[in-house]
C-alpha cells in the first residue's frame, strides 16, 4: 500500500495556510487527505490556525482563546500571504469538514493544546466529526498526548495518532499504551527500524513535513502510511510516476 498524499494545513505553499483557499486548491491538486490545526475560541467554537495567537498569518494581534468567533471572521488571512488572498478567513472546523464531507479526503485534526489549554476541545471536536458521521475517514492528531488518551476515552473508534518532533523512549510502546493507532514524528526521527516496528505491531507511520522527491522516495521505499507535505501537487505526481514505474 502507497502513502496517503495529506495536504499540511491545506496547499500551503501555494495558499495561505489553514483557510478555505488553500483547502479548496489541495482538493484541486488531488490532495487524499488534508492536515488542519484545531484551536478553541474564547466563545467555544473550533476555529482552524496554527498558531496561539493570530499575529503571523492575519492583520490582526492577540490569542485566540481571547477572541470570540465574530472577532475572528473580521481578520483577514490571506492578505500576508498574498493581495491575490486578501479578504480569506479564519474558518471553522465545520466549515471544513463540510467541503470534504462527499469526497474520500481523509481529515488529518490536529488539536492544538500542548501551549493552552482548551479545556473541552476534545470533546467538541469529537461531536462535531460525529454529526457529519465522518468518523472513518478522521485521524486526529496532537503533540498533547494526554488529548490522544482522551479522544480515545470519548470514542475509541476514532483514530488517533502522536505527534513528536523529539525523541520519545520506546515510541511505538507508549503509542500502545495510550491507545494510539499511529506515530506521526517529525522526518528525521524515522528510520527503518522504526518502521519494522510499527508494521510488526499494526501502527500506522504518517511523517511531516515532506516536500522533495529526495525524501518522498525514502517514505515510499520505507513504505510510510502517510505523508504530510506543503506541496501535495509534486507528492501525488511523485506517487502516479512510482505506481507507473
Amino acid at each position: 500500500m502507497l502513502p496517503i498524499i495529506y495536504a499540511h494545513r491545506g496547499a500551503k505553499a501555494y495558499a495561505p495556510e489553514n483557510t478555505m483557499a488553500a483547502f479548496k486548491l489541495a482538493i484541486d491538486m488531488e490532495s487524499e487527505g488534508i492536515e488542519t490545526d484545531v484551536h478553541l475560541s474564547k466563545d467555544g467554537h473550533l476555529v482552524l490556525i496554527h498558531d496561539e495567537k493570530v499575529n503571523r498569518t492575519t492583520n490582526g494581534k492577540g490569542y485566540i482563546k481571547d477572541m470570540t468567533l465574530e472577532e475572528i471572521r473580521k481578520l483577514d488571512a490571506g492578505v500576508k500571504f498574498s493581495e491575490k488572498f486578501k479578504g480569506e478567513k479564519i474558518p471553522t472546523l465545520e466549515e471544513l469538514i463540510c467541503l470534504i464531507k462527499n469526497t474520500d479526503i481523509i481529515l488529518n485534526i490536529e488539536i492544538k493544546n500542548n501551549i493552552i489549554n482548551y479545556p473541552g476541545i476534545e470533546e467538541k471536536v469529537v461531536k462535531l466529526i460525529k454529526k457529519y458521521e465522518i468518523e472513518k475517514r478522521v485521524i486526529v492528531s496532537s503533540f498533547n498526548h494526554n488529548t490522544i488518551y482522551k479522544i480515545k476515552d470519548i470514542d475509541e473508534n476514532i483514530k488517533t495518532g502522536i505527534l513528536y518532533s523529539r525523541n520519545i523512549k520506546r515510541p511505538i510502546r507508549f503509542a500502545k499504551n495510550i491507545k494510539a493507532d499511529a506515530l506521526h514524528p517529525k522526518f528525521k526521527r524515522l528510520t527503518i527500524k522504526l518502521m519494522l516496528k510499527a508494521k510488526l505491531t499494526s501502527l500506522d507511520v504518517n511523517t511531516f513535513t515532506i516536500n522533495t522527491e529526495k525524501y518522498f522516495e525514502k517514505c515510499f521505499k520505507y513504505r510510510v502510511n502517510g505523508i504530510i507535505t506543503d506541496y501535495p501537487d509534486k507528492a501525488i505526481n511523485f506517487k502516479k510516476r512510482w505506481i507507473n514505474g
